[in-house]
């Protein structure tokens, strides 16, 4: 598995993914050869799933408006990649979706991601993507996202998900700090 057609038919082949591929539901990522910005999350929203774009619901529009970038640059630019750690919707749990499966990212980034070695920064959206790429992290979330400038070239975020309100309003620095040095190192980026 070499080319990004042959992982894609992998991933879909899979027997993990039996029950998706039986069902007509392809993998959701997104590669670009020329990426300098990798999406790292949890794994797309039902919403994404059933629209078989990624990012395509309420998170995904914040999400852009946190990076400063319009869904023309998102989708379009040639410059954003997007590969969470699952690429099927989980399904409902008690409190948002279910986490990511365990063992999906350890199969398929490692291939994935050496067809994008043009990479300078890799947005890490929510504690899964931090936990599995930031082994050395904060003990919370939190103070994760507020020593982000540690962690370069990964640049952890809270989830943009409307369940995150909240943590939102309590953490004002996020808006007034974490999103103007985000949306420098996009553009720079871009």
């Amino acid at each position: 598995m070499t080319t990004a057609d042959e992982i894609f038919e992998a991933i879909k082949q899979d027997p993990d993914n039996a029950a998706f591929t039986a069902a007509g539901i392809a993998p959701l990522y997104h590669l670009e050869p020329e990426a300098t910005i990798l999406i790292v999350s949890q794994a797309p929203s039902r919403s994404a799933q059933a629209a078989k774009t990624y990012w395509r619901d309420a998170s995904g529009d914040r999400l852009r408006e946190w990076m400063g970038v319009s869904e023309q640059e998102f989708y379009h630019s040639g410059k954003i990649a997007v590969v969470p750690l699952d690429f099927y919707y989980p399904g409902k749990g008690k409190s948002g979706d279910l986490p990511p499966r365990k063992g999906f990212a350890e199969k398929w980034h490692a291939p994935l991601l050496r067809l994008m070695p043009k990479r300078q920064l890799t947005l890490l959206i929510g504690m899964y993507a931090q936990k599995y790429y930031l082994p050395q992290r904060e003990k919370t979330l939190t103070a994760t996202v507020q020593h982000f400038a540690d962690y370069a070239p990964y640049f952890p975020l809270v989830h943009p998900s409307p369940l995150n309100y909240g943590w939102l309003k309590k953490n004002p620095w996020f808006a007034a700090t974490v999103l103007p040095a985000l949306q420098r190192q996009i553009r720079a980026l871009l």
